[in-house]
């Protein structure tokens, strides 16, 4: 068994004349990012590795979140992750090595939402708010993968958490 997270980055500014993919964290996106972060180990265990686009936003979404690990994961940032699909994101995630058993992906919309929609078994607890409503920033979803990384396919597997800003009592 295996689990996934997905965590859309925090809030970004929308500075004139910046590059999108150079695009920074708001102060409301790191006072959110900074109060998630303080609930995730908790939340969601130890994590052996962690995927993140290589946007700036996305990489200080890390930063923060990941502060409150006394031992923290493996950070791999990949340009691949900046602004992909479901399907290249599902094709990224069947070739993780199975010694993974805990992967955090920290990217962006749709793509994100997209993909937990995609492999969350519409039976699971919270299904019907993940797949009617929005993928806020800093929203995460988690998933249990009673498959192997390689096999991993759409619609079977448990969404164990969706967790926004606003259901822990944040303002986004």
């Amino acid at each position: 068994m295996h689990l996934l997270h997905v965590l859309r980055h925090a809030k970004s500014g929308r500075d004139e004349g910046v590059e999108d993919s150079e695009r920074t964290l708001s102060k409301r996106g790191r006072e959110a990012a900074r109060t998630i972060g303080k609930t995730l180990p908790d939340a969601i265990g130890a994590v052996d590795l962690v995927l993140c686009s290589s946007s700036v936003r996305t990489r200080e979404t890390a930063d923060l979140v990941l502060a409150a690990y006394l031992k923290p994961p493996r950070i791999v940032f990949e340009d691949e992750l900046y602004l992909v699909g479901e399907g290249a994101l599902l094709r990224r995630l069947r070739r993780l090595d199975e010694a993974c058993g805990s992967v955090l992906v920290i990217g962006h919309n749709p793509g994100l939402h997209q993909l937990a929609v995609a492999l969350a078994a519409p039976k699971s607890t919270n299904y019907a708010a993940l797949a009617d409503g929005k993928f806020p920033t800093t929203a995460r979803a988690s998933l249990r993968i009673d498959s192997s990384w390689a096999a991993l396919d759409r619609g079977r597997n448990a969404l164990v958490a969706y967790v926004t800003p606003k259901s822990l009592g944040i303002d986004d």
